[in-house]
């Protein structure tokens, strides 16, 4: 316990976890707007893609850096789960927009998908705000909450939008096509759950 006192630990995950969770904010954003303006679809597509990249080799300095540090701030398990799940979600928002293209979604976007997609971007900044707080259990405390009021909202629209797409005599590409788009973007909001609930384990454990 002495050595541990005694030897810098690397702050230096802190700033990387910001920015990471940085990346989903601006992620989520760009998907919205995909939905909102369909025409830039491509666009949004390759931006989302590179943000994606991007994360990916934030998530692999902080596994590496694990294993350059004598002495880390939080337990070594921690920070290679929080990784994790934020890098889970990156890669959920980049599916998202890839199947968005390979399914054809045209101009006529749901509103649903367009709800989704706004909590979404609700989810994903008060990640944020609960990772640049991990020390403040208050703080992820009052993320997780709200995280949670919007997977049970997304839950509602999903589930509502669903029953309507097999309402009258739809299209069955129609049913098909937002069927698998609802499907992605709510398991995009679930996953959101797994940070913060990793979130408070660690703002527990270090408090």
């Amino acid at each position: 316990m002495l050595l541990g006192r005694l030897i810098p630990r690397d702050q230096e995950f802190f700033s990387l976890f910001d920015e990471l969770a940085s990346h989903l904010t601006t992620a989520s954003a760009l998907l919205k707007d995909l939905f909102e303006h369909p025409a830039q679809l491509a666009e949004k597509v390759r931006q989302i893609k590179d943000i994606e990249h991007k994360a990916d080799q934030l998530t692999y300095e902080i596994n590496t850096r694990i294993d350059r540090s004598f002495v880390t701030p939080i337990d070594p398990e921690d920070i290679h789960e929080l990784a994790k799940r934020l890098d889970d979600v990156m890669d959920l928002l980049d599916g998202t927009a890839r199947r968005a293209e390979r399914l054809h979604i045209g101009m006529q976007v749901r509103e649903p998908a367009r709800k989704l997609a706004a909590l979404l971007v609700e989810a994903t900044q008060h990640i944020q705000r609960g990772v640049n707080g991990v020390k403040r259990p208050k703080q992820v405390n009052a993320s997780a909450i709200e995280v949670k009021r919007i997977e049970e909202e997304g839950d509602a629209i999903y589930h509502e939008a669903v029953g309507e797409l097999f309402q009258g005599k739809p299209d069955p590409l129609d049913v098909i096509r937002w069927k698998e788009m609802y499907d992605t973007l709510e398991e995009t909001i679930d996953s959101c759950m797994g940070i913060v609930h990793v979130l408070q384990s660690i703002s527990l454990k270090n408090a």
